[in-house]
């Protein structure tokens, strides 16, 4: 047997052999490619770019992580024990990268609708426009010398996209649901795509049933920053009451019920917030703390009943730039650049925001100045509610230096009232003088000045560089 065997594997050789004998025997792994095998055709470049749109970030909002590598190191490399590159330089190459994706990637409206989700010029000049006012408001109320560059930058990007033909979605709250979603609602500049419904899942998530369990709710802090109808505040962005409020102002304590916080304010309070005997996640809403929802307010925005049935398999894709945004960073570049905006700007930007939802009262200069209101505050509150729970809160606190003030406060949630709370577990209920929910008392709240507006660098990069890379100040 064992020299038929052999027999037959000679046999089975030479016939391999005499078949490629004018054919080379080096053969690469057929899972293994070179550069020069590869990439060879615009669709080698969109399937590989497909892993990459696979790993936007999601519905968790935690924005930090090595998320890419560019080449491969070995314990040679210079790379490994080089020093920070400035600041200056980084944003110098992102712009450059970015203007040069603008010149080569198609426009949105020519992008076909088999391939929408993937990037376009549009995408490529409102991240330029994110990152320059991030960089440009950093620099201004950190110290920074070259604040002026990166505003313009900033609203050089964001004219461009408001040049590109986007609209607005006419509905507010459906363009956070499946009804916003696809190539016919030009607002999505870049979207992660999730899948078609639970039976064509590409990536799933369960964001409706984090809601309902109370991963996100909405506290009294951001209620506050709502305007009422008639475009009069009652609180600035440090949560102070201001000198000129509106009538509808009711004060805290005073308030007659569950609900009366939530009247006759911005329309988009009750697109984010349920009301009390609103329909919620398992039936009417009633003021609780038992599903999770620490602040008792049950929070709307992007709830979903397809994803929320699927429990596990929700397909609703996950927005990661949107051209209201882009009009608001227009609206705070311009402002902060020249210290001013004029009333044509403000229509074309945060006027349009709020004409989609019904809020009928414009903000203009000649409003500002009759009611003591801050230009500055009244933009920067426009972008807290229109993008409120979308990740933008917390670094907009960082560069706009205020994180110190806002971050040390108490959390605040619903005012307690036994008529509303009708069957609520009430026990342990934390609650200040005027009967509203402490959620986490400031006692417990931390931010230091002196370095928390910096993250610490990872130990290992400060190993690896052997000394060269140093800790951020005050970071041990």
């Amino acid at each position: 047997m064992k020299a038929l065997n052999t027999i037959i594997t000679n046999f089975a050789l030479a016939a391999a052999l005499s078949m490629t004998a004018s054919c080379s025997l080096d053969r690469f792994p057929e899972t293994t490619f070179s550069d020069q095998e590869f990439w060879n055709t615009e669709s080698d470049l969109k399937f590989a770019a497909n892993r990459l749109y696979q790993q936007l970030e999601g519905f968790d909002l935690d924005n930090r992580g090595d998320d890419n590598v560019n080449q491969t190191l070995d314990f040679n490399s210079p790379e490994l024990n080089m020093a920070r590159t400035p600041k200056a330089e980084i944003a110098k190459q992102l712009y450059e990268d970015l203007d040069y994706a603008k010149d080569w990637l198609p426009t949105a409206k020519s992008i076909p609708a088999a391939d929408y989700g993937r990037v376009s010029k549009s995408a490529a000049q409102a991240l330029k426009a994110r990152i320059g006012l991030f960089l440009g408001t950093f620099a201004k109320y950190h110290g920074g010398s070259d604040a002026q560059t990166h505003l313009q930058q900033a609203v050089d990007g964001a004219t461009y996209v408001m040049g590109q033909g986007h609209q607005l979605f006419s509905d507010y709250a459906k363009l956070f649901n499946q009804e916003g979603e696809g190539p016919g609602n030009s607002e999505n500049i870049l979207v992660k795509i999730y899948g078609v419904d639970a039976s064509n899942v590409i990536l799933a998530h369960n964001y409706s049933r984090d809601l309902e369990n109370g991963r996100v709710a909405v506290t009294r802090n951001l209620i506050r920053q709502y305007l009422y109808t008639d475009g009069l505040p009652a609180y600035n962005e440090r949560n102070e009451l201001k000198p000129v409020r509106s009538a509808f102002y009711i004060a805290e304590g005073a308030e007659p019920s569950y609900n009366a916080v939530l009247d006759n304010r911005d329309p988009r309070l009750g697109l984010t917030v349920f009301r009390d005997g609103e329909q919620a996640y398992k039936g009417p809403w009633v003021p609780t703390t038992t599903l999770g929802a620490r602040t008792a307010y049950a929070t709307k925005k992007g709830f979903n009943i397809p994803d929320w049935q699927t429990s596990g398999s929700a397909t609703t894709d996950r927005i990661l730039i949107r051209y209201a945004e882009v009009l608001l960073t227009f609206a705070e570049a311009k402002y902060e650049l020249n210290g001013s905006i004029s009333d044509e700007d403000l229509d074309k930007s945060i006027n349009l925001l709020r004409s989609r939802v019904g809020m009928n009262v414009k903000l203009s200069n000649a409003f500002a100045v009759a009611n003591q209101l801050s230009m500055l505050e009244e933009i920067r509150r426009e972008r807290n509610v229109e993008l409120a729970l979308e990740g933008f809160r917390y670094p907009d606190l960082i560069r706009w230096k205020l994180a110190e003030n806002a971050l040390t406060q108490d959390i605040l949630g619903a005012k307690y009232n036994a008529t509303d709370w009708v069957g609520a577990d009430i026990k342990n209920l934390n609650l200040n003088a005027d009967q509203i929910l402490i959620v986490e008392d400031k006692s417990t709240r931390r931010f230091n000045p002196a370095k928390d507006y910096l993250y610490p660098v990872p130990l290992n990069e400060i190993s690896l560089s052997g000394g060269a890379v140093v800790q951020n100040p005050n970071w041990k």
